[in-house]
């Protein structure tokens, strides 16, 4: 789709750049006999292996191309703008760390130790012998033999996060000012609202990447032009941008040309400026996996295990008035803020007292487990489904919801005429700072709440996946070398703000909670809900279906 006069926006994700995996796309098939029925996918290819610096911007053809800071964005709502990837539209102009995430993602710690015992290789071809010889063995190394669903798992879920963290300010004041931008495919068109994509393409067989590429071959130099010309035929495109000398053929195509210069003290755009905000994203890496990071990952998983191991076992065994201290002994902070609310007594005769029910907000699936920490006592948790294994490890009484409101709602009520109970009505984990939508069904249930604000913090993994197994999820938060959870008791919720003794409805109370934990935590308020979540990220629903039980389908997968 393009502007108003069939303009469009073209993102040329050509040269040996950055890795980019259109999520929404998928792999040509080899000896198809319906193209018609498979879309492209396309990579941008490989820059800098070792993040070293690309030649001086010294060649006659290309110096004579201004700087894109001197490219006015006023009255171009008609152009049509073109634009290289790294080092243009991004920041970084090395694209390491995109095939990084792709080759640990997809294919795990082995995957990503193989990529970087390759890259070497890659770049002693790329530099001496060919460009396009250097990013072949890059694409091989990071895709070959994996299922073709995994790396556009990978480009959908986790990808757009670190794109979008990275765009260059003055590419994207030129960009974003050009043509009409339709938000139809992450990241550069949903995030950055690019029309068309032009890159490489990948070879696939029964399902899988060959690691090799398909005709004609590695988009460098002049077949950059080519593509161009393919797309435009005689219109030329208003604007080009580029920062590097083989960019030069395809910017001299475009009425005006202008360089990114390289500059390190460059900012990238806040996420907040781009048409979509990513609320959703998935993966386990926190960092960039640059050369470096990938390095120290590597190496620190063989440690960071056993200790996970070590930190699981002390929250598991010990005595819960102990666990805060065996954290911190650990390496694992605690932050308590706020006045938890007293212990219930048990020596009222009243059969309808109600424990205390703790609204927390949700990062992982270890917010009730640090919740109990905080308190010194063990605070049982409801659940819409966590794994068997972080049942088995969990050092508190874990209770699955049924996902019928009335059975869900007289379990609730059971458990709280026991005891305090730690509720998330989220439903679903969020790494960003926002909350999703609170479900109204606990503040039917009693009047005595306590909203909890939760934050955790994290250097190297996450703690939470919607894509991989969530068993993992426990070991690898505490794979953290220093993993902090802050946890803030808010005021009791006033009796005149409750549904029982203040005639408030439902909705109306967890609206109010959510507002006030998000303004605690300067966090924004959204409507989005699980669903959202895992169409988002895992192309689902969020759905388990139990063996036996095809047609309930009633089972919710985990946080």
């Amino acid at each position: 789709m393009g502007s108003e006069d069939g303009r469009q926006n073209v993102t040329e994700q050509t040269r040996h750049k950055n890795l980019t995996l259109p999520p929404s796309l998928t792999f040509p098939k080899t000896r198809i006999a319906k193209p018609r029925l498979y879309r492209t996918f396309y990579i941008n290819q490989f820059q800098s292996l070792l993040e070293i610096s690309e030649p001086p911007l010294s060649s006659m053809a290309f110096s004579t191309f201004p700087s894109v800071s001197k490219c006015s964005s006023i009255g171009r709502e008609k152009d049509t703008v073109v634009a290289d990837m790294d080092g243009t539209l991004l920041i970084g102009r090395s694209s390491f760390p995109y095939f990084a995430l792709v080759a640990f993602e997809a294919g795990g710690i082995l995957r990503l130790l193989f990529f970087v015992l390759a890259s070497p290789l890659a770049a002693l071809l790329y530099y001496f012998i060919s460009e396009s010889a250097g990013i072949q063995v890059l694409i091989f190394a990071a895709m070959a033999g994996m299922k073709v669903s995994s790396i556009e798992s990978v480009a959908r879920a986790v990808l757009p996060k670190f794109y979008a963290d990275d765009v260059h300010p003055e590419t994207w004041r030129v960009f974003s000012s050009c043509g009409k931008r339709v938000m139809v495919e992450p990241f550069l068109k949903e995030f950055l609202g690019a029309d068309v994509v032009l890159g490489t393409e990948i070879r696939t067989f029964k399902g899988r990447a060959t690691g090799l590429v398909c005709r004609p071959g590695i988009l460098v130099g002049n077949k950059k032009a080519e593509a161009l010309l393919n797309t435009f035929g005689d219109e030329r495109p208003h604007v080009g941008l580029g920062d590097r000398q083989t960019d030069a053929p395809f910017m001299a195509l475009c009425k005006e040309g202008y360089i990114v210069p390289p500059k390190s003290d460059v900012k990238s755009v806040s996420t907040d400026k781009l048409p979509k905000p990513i609320i959703f994203h998935d993966g386990r890496l926190v960092q960039k996996p640059t050369p470096l990071i990938a390095l120290l990952t590597i190496l620190w998983i063989p440690i960071g295990f056993p200790l996970a191991c070590l930190r699981i076992a002390a929250g598991s065994l010990l005595p819960m008035h102990m666990v805060y201290y065996a954290f911190w002994a650990l390496g694992v902070r605690v932050i308590i803020k706020g006045t938890p609310p007293p212990k219930l007594t048990k020596s009222n005769p009243d059969p309808n007292t109600s424990g205390v029910l703790f609204i927390c907000s949700h990062r992982t699936l270890l917010d009730p487990i640090f919740l109990s920490a905080a308190l010194g006592r063990p605070i049982p948790a409801v659940t819409y489904s966590v794994s068997r294994l972080s049942e088995i490890i969990s050092p508190i009484k874990t209770v699955r919801l049924s996902r019928d409101r009335a059975t869900d709602a007289a379990m609730i009520k059971k458990l709280l005429q026991e005891g305090d109970l730690a509720i998330c009505p989220e439903g679903t984990t969020c790494r960003e700072p926002f909350l999703l939508r609170f479900s109204a069904l606990f503040a039917e249930l009693t009047d005595e709440l306590v909203p909890v604000a939760m934050v955790n913090r994290m250097s190297m993994f996450h703690g939470t996946t919607a894509r991989g197994w969530k068993g993992m999820d426990p070991f690898y938060f505490f794979m953290n070398p220093s993993p902090a959870y802050e946890v803030t008791f808010l005021n009791k919720l006033p009796k005149e703000l409750t549904c029982g003794s203040g005639n408030k409805s439902s909705h109306d109370v967890a609206n109010y909670i959510q507002r006030v934990i998000a303004s605690t935590l300067s966090y924004e308020c959204t409507g989005f809900t699980r669903k959202d979540k895992y169409r988002a990220l895992a192309g689902n629903d969020g759905i388990v279906v139990e063996k036996g039980h095809v047609a309930k389908a009633n089972k919710v997968m985990g946080c």
